[in-house]
């Protein structure tokens, strides 16, 4: 199995997971700015994760 596919993988879930994580803290907001914070640095570093772990699966030539 080819390492890229796997690490392009494991970035993809990692970044699925901060976005599903952002949105649960969105959803259960309760006020204050720490948890704005928080929500933002989640959901971009599970942008960041999730575009290139799929450009890195799709730049993988079989």
């Amino acid at each position: 199995m080819n390492i890229k596919k796997v690490f392009g993988s494991i970035l993809t879930f990692l970044g699925a997971c901060g976005l599903i994580y952002a949105a649960v803290l969105y959803l259960n907001l309760s006020g204050g700015t720490h948890v704005l914070k928080e929500i933002v640095i989640y959901a971009i570093l599970g942008l960041v994760f999730f575009i290139s772990g799929i450009r890195l699966i799709q730049t993988i030539k079989e």
